[in-house]
């Protein structure tokens, strides 16, 4: 059932107001104006005394949120409700269709927040509840699910997982149903990745021409290095996507982010390509190192990770990691941060490139103070400093 013909059901007109808003007419009966449900699903405003505002008028108006298809470019969407059919709808929307089923004796509380993004969809969300999902296949997503607190459960093809805040999530593939719980308590970062994009990602570290199916084990490990290195990811991208003026309004650095949550997944939990990248890698030819060198020096901004740069040279991304330290002393993404920061030294001390901000954006640094203190660690000044100096 839709979220509008909900409201028709519950009785009462509904009609459009200002933008962003619909208004909500109904007749005082001396019980609460607002339908239970509504103000569930939209967190009307309360009056202090928590209770939802009482009128002695025989019609009133309480306006409420319209839902957006989508968090809208540099506002992240963040929606509550008790009602099973709204939460299913919004779920659905985000991430994938599935069933919503409660526990007997419990209650729903539905907490979603779901930040702009680019391609992957990065969300907060928690039932409140003692919760099952059943899935059917996604088909054209894979979906992570990062337990931050609470406990619960993972099944697909057969196997069964148990997940927990600081031990172990999971990760399903896009080609079979699944069914998920989750505890009362449970709170969890939710990732929805498309298919062909995670797909070629892993392609690229890979070192594969083309992409293929990612065979995950379903579940993974929180508490070694790489889990708890995805965790991170998902975390700094989670606060800058919700955060005003941050990487969310710029697509380029949106990406980058996007692609290294990709490959810490990829590094974090088990599946087919795993022994490729994290075994022992065939020797890569010194050319091979100068021809991704040459291409740098050439395109400083056209490649944003180590899967970029090891496709253009079509070996694998720990191969071509070990071969650059081995020749150049450093990673391949150093090598591409050095290049670019050297460039960024150039416009600046030119005086034409605009504002320091201006010209670290243009050279693929999205973050000005980590752009001033890397730039401090080259140059040994920060960069406002290069800049008043190139003034007349």
């Amino acid at each position: 059932m839709s979220w509008r013909r909900l409201r028709a059901r519950r009785g009462g007109s509904l009609s459009v107001g200002r933008p962003g808003t619909a208004v909500l007419r109904r007749r005082h009966t001396g019980r609460a104006a607002l339908p239970r449900s509504i103000g569930a699903i939209f967190n009307i405003h309360k009056s202090a005394a928590g209770r939802f505002p009482r009128s002695a008028a025989r019609c009133e108006e309480v306006r409420v949120p319209e839902i957006p298809q989508r968090a809208a470019a540099g506002r992240p969407l963040r929606i509550s409700t008790r009602d099973p059919d709204v939460a299913r709808e919004l779920g659905g929307r985000h991430f994938a269709p599935h069933e919503v089923r409660l526990a007997l004796g419990h209650r729903l509380d539905f907490r979603l927040d779901v930040p702009p993004s680019a391609r992957v969809t990065l969300g907060r969300l928690a039932y409140g509840a003692d919760t099952w999902l059943t899935v059917p296949p996604m088909r054209e997503c894979y979906h992570v699910n990062l337990p931050l607190s609470g406990s619960g459960a993972a099944e697909q093809d057969g196997a069964r997982q148990e997940t927990a805040a600081g031990r172990a999530g999971a990760a399903f593939g896009p080609d079979s149903a699944l069914r998920v719980r989750w505890s009362p308590d449970a709170l969890q970062y939710v990732i929805r990745f498309p298919r062909d994009l995670l797909e070629a990602h892993a392609a690229k570290l890979a070192g594969l021409r083309t992409g293929e199916p990612v065979r995950f084990d379903l579940a993974f490990g929180l508490s070694d290095g790489p889990g708890q290195a995805l965790l991170a990811t998902a975390g700094f991208l989670f606060a800058e996507l919700a955060r005003p003026g941050g990487v969310a309004t710029v697509p380029a650095a949106c990406r980058e982010l996007e692609a290294a949550l990709m490959t810490q997944l990829l590094m974090a939990a088990p599946h087919q390509l795993s022994p490729v990248l994290h075994g022992s890698a065939r020797p890569t030819r010194r050319s091979t190192v100068r021809e991704v060198m040459d291409f740098v020096d050439e395109h400083p901004t056209a490649a944003a990770s180590t899967a970029d740069l090891a496709a253009v040279a079509g070996v694998g991304a720990r191969a071509l990691q070990l071969a650059f330290r081995e020749a150049v002393g450093m990673s391949p993404t150093a090598y591409l941060r050095a290049v670019r920061l050297e460039r960024a030294h150039r416009e600046l001390a030119s005086g034409a490139g605009g504002s320091v901000t201006e010209v670290a954006a243009r050279w693929g640094f999205f973050h000005p103070s980590r752009f001033a203190r890397q730039y401090r660690e080259r140059f040994g000044v920060l960069p406002s400093e290069t800049a008043r100096g190139a003034r007349p």
